[in-house]
């Protein structure tokens, strides 16, 4: 048509050439001003709202915890302390042990600790501790039964049957019980076990004779291979075993022993030695 005529644009054959339709590397893309900021500021915004909502929660569970635990402790407050089985022992004795700090709740007691501090009393031989909702604590108690009168140094002790010394009674006595002398006052307040034994020997005998005899027994232990054991102005020397064997021994042959006398003058026989074996020998006062 001419040299001014428009040259048709064709399309070039062939693979395409690497062409940017994007934006090429350094370019920068016109963008809103305040769009990045303003995104930052909403985290923010929405992380400070979040975490104040968090401690204005802790802060409601911990006020309701301790609101809750005081509601509990005031519910469950020991209001009585009950003491059963007492027949020696003050109740005020036993609440004094017990130690209890006013205000305080059930579920904050210990019974094993209660317990030993109940059994720590000389009287008490065990104890049981219970508590009882919503404001008991019950504690029963065994006590320990006079048995005997220990004769050690120059004083008497009250105690039970297996030695336990409950009292010490000075120069006092109860002649209605047995007597051990003849022990060692040190090794008796330690709670020695050789002579506890020796005590519970001595009210062993004691339990054999008062089935037979009537009088009061007193049991020299002084030497405890050797239990002598004397009522009615008679001893008996047993040795240190098998007492209910050599006791029933001598019970079968006392028919024919028509020089031993009970009395309570020691006229008649005055020993029994029960120590051998088969065999009984009577010594009577020269």
């Amino acid at each position: 048509m001419g040299l001014f005529a428009k040259r048709k644009r064709t399309n070039p054959s062939g693979p395409r050439k690497n062409q940017w339709k994007g934006q090429r590397v350094g370019q920068v893309t016109a963008r809103n001003p305040g769009s990045g900021p303003t995104r930052g500021r909403k985290l923010i915004w929405w992380g400070g709202l979040t975490a104040g909502f968090v401690l204005i929660g802790c802060g409601t569970v911990v006020g309701s915890n301790n609101n809750a635990g005081l509601a509990l402790q005031q519910l469950l407050e020991v209001k009585m302390i009950t003491v059963e089985g007492l027949r020696r022992i003050d109740k005020q004795q036993v609440i004094d042990l017990v130690g209890l700090k006013p205000g305080t709740a059930l579920h904050h007691i210990g019974t094993t600790v209660i317990k030993e501090r109940v059994e720590s009393h000389p009287w008490v031989q065990e104890a049981e501790v219970t508590r009882v909702p919503l404001h008991e604590l019950r504690i029963s108690v065994i006590e320990r039964t006079p048995a005997v009168i220990i004769h050690a140094g120059a004083e008497n002790f009250l105690a039970d049957e297996r030695g336990h010394v409950l009292v010490r009674l000075g120069k006092a006595d109860d002649d209605t019980l047995p007597m051990v002398t003849g022990i060692d006052s040190r090794g008796l307040l330690r709670g020695d076990g050789t002579v506890r034994k020796v005590v519970r020997s001595g009210i062993e005998l004691a339990k054999l004779v008062e089935h037979t005899y009537d009088g009061r027994l007193r049991v020299n232990a002084a030497n405890p291979s050797n239990l002598v054991a004397s009522f009615q102005g008679i001893q008996f020397q047993f040795g240190e075993e098998a007492l209910v064997q050599k006791w029933d021994r001598f019970q079968r042959i006392k028919p024919t022993l028509k020089a031993l006398k009970f009395d309570e003058h020691g006229n008649g026989a005055n020993e029994v030695d029960l120590r051998y074996k088969n065999r009984i020998i009577v010594r009577e006062r020269g």
